[in-house]
């Protein structure tokens, strides 16, 4: 039955930026089709962790700064010697900051360029020499936007950072399907998290937005369950390099 394939009984997910909005939403999701879940955040994600272990999932929290890629082995050390496999990641974890681009700083590209693509990457290296290892394969999606496919204002590296999520993506999935690694992305459009929260108290701008969505309304960590179970199950195996779009019709406009 082809139910059967979207099953993730057995499966350990390590998720990350999953304390809360997306990344909790994802994490969730995963738990509810069936995998264990290492929850990665700046402090351990606790509200994610009762949400997962009511559930009848294993859960364990780990606390990283993934601005600095020396955390992962670490990581990856603590996540194996509880679960002794990984199967699936999500890498979620993200920043933003928001100026002209006349007045951006240095720092604040460097800290959004570091968490949201250096972390993806490296992260995604060391979880396939883990697929790799255990010989079994595996699935690993990113997280991108609508800046990947959009220039947007005052969010210069936040476009690209996004921008190139999509392009790496492209990049591991071509290196890596080869071992029956799948590298794919989701692209949210605009939802309502904290990254938003600007937009959103913004009555002018939040209207604009609403406008051109043709779902009408702003979209939920819930949305994103059933793209990331998608993603991560056997029933994408055939799916390699791709980004789907999760925006409410916002790139059809």
């Amino acid at each position: 039955m082809i139910l059967n394939s979207f099953d993730l009984k057995g499966k350990v997910a390590l998720v990350t930026g999953c304390s809360t909005g997306l990344g909790q939403g994802m994490a969730v999701g995963l738990a509810q089709a069936g995998c264990d879940i290492i929850g990665v955040a700046t402090s351990a994600p606790k509200d994610t962790g009762e949400r997962i272990t009511a559930l009848g999932r294993r859960f364990l929290g780990l606390g990283a700064d993934l601005g600095n890629i020396d955390c992962i082995p670490a990581l990856m050390a603590q996540a194996l010697a509880e679960f002794s496999h990984i199967d699936i990641l999500v890498n979620n974890a993200g920043i933003i900051r928001r100026e002209d681009a006349i007045a951006f700083s240095e720092k604040d590209w460097d800290d959004v360029m570091n968490v949201n693509i250096k972390s993806v990457f490296f992260l995604s290296q060391a979880v396939a020499r883990q697929f790799k290892k255990q010989q079994s394969g595996g699935k690993i999606i990113n997280i991108a936007s609508m800046l990947s496919f959009q220039g947007g204002i005052r969010v210069p590296s936040y476009t690209a950072s996004k921008s190139a999520v999509i392009g790496v993506t492209r990049l591991l999935a071509n290196e890596w399907a080869q071992h029956k690694i799948n590298v794919n992305a989701i692209a949210p459009g605009y939802m309502a998290t904290n990254n938003t929260q600007q937009l959103r108290v913004d009555e002018e701008r939040s209207k604009e937005i609403l406008d051109r969505i043709p779902a009408g309304r702003w979209g939920l960590p819930d949305d994103l369950m059933g793209p990331v179970v998608f993603l991560a199950s056997p029933a994408s195996d055939y799916v390699n390099g791709y980004t789907l779009a999760v925006d409410g019709g916002w790139l059809a406009r």
